[in-house]
């Protein structure tokens, strides 16, 4: 089953508002704590070595603001902003940030807050949910949602496409397949591996992770890797 939680990391230069935001993270149903960090130097190699749905970032930080790490972002990355500072407000809003929360936290205003990033974040499923692969399996046409594929692999004369909820055999090859997927969502890693870009979970010089998965990668396709998922939407 596809993971509905939002992978969430908490940017906060307070230890004392560390802890309660990421109790408040723990706590909610529908968030799953990745990291937490206190400045933005750290955010930034949290955000490139994983995938990250939302960061609850504060303003207040040493040397490197938020509105500096917000200025870095390549992906658009919802973001609640914590201040203990009003003014910052307007200015947040300019960044196009889906909440501001003041400090001290209120409870009902976080998951408020919450409530909008959840939104907005089903708002885009459900247009990506317009969008299917079409493939032949078992002598009969399958459309598979490309939200939900993981990843697609060789499997001799046919691909096997696995996705968030089945496994699809289908009579195709890669350079097909790999054809008909967008190419700013989807990279084929290895002649034998083709990647949903947003399911990759961390990499290195010769794998990604996908779902608790190493998948073999080509050396030479690590800098498109790394370029691509900088630029991709979460």
């Amino acid at each position: 089953m596809r993971d509905s939680h939002l992978k969430t990391l908490v940017v906060e230069n307070s230890k004392v508002h560390c802890k309660i935001v990421a109790r408040m993270v723990k706590n909610h149903d529908d968030l799953n704590l990745v990291a937490v960090c206190s400045n933005a130097i750290d955010a930034n190699r949290i955000i490139k070595n994983h995938k990250i749905d939302l960061i609850l970032l504060d303003i207040e930080m040493p040397f490197i603001n938020g509105f500096d790490l917000l200025e870095s972002l390549d992906q658009k990355i919802q973001v609640i902003i914590i201040s203990g500072n009003s003014h910052n407000a307007l200015k947040a809003f300019d960044y196009g940030v889906r909440d501001f929360l003041l400090k001290p936290l209120n409870i009902d205003r976080f998951y408020n807050a919450i409530r909008k990033v959840l939104t907005n974040n089903k708002r885009n499923e459900i247009q990506e949910d317009k969008e299917f692969l079409m493939v032949r399996s078992h002598l009969k046409n399958k459309k598979v949602s490309l939200r939900e594929i993981k990843w697609v692999e060789a499997f001799g004369d046919y691909v096997k496409i696995i996705t968030d909820k089945e496994k699809v055999i289908a009579l195709s090859t890669m350079k097909s397949i790999s054809d008909k997927l967008p190419n700013d969502r989807f990279l084929r890693i290895h002649r034998s591996y083709i990647v949903n870009l947003k399911k990759v979970e961390k990499f290195g010089c010769t794998s990604v992770e996908v779902d608790q998965h190493q998948i073999p990668m080509s050396r030479k396709q690590k800098t498109k890797l790394e370029f691509l998922i900088e630029k991709i939407d979460s």
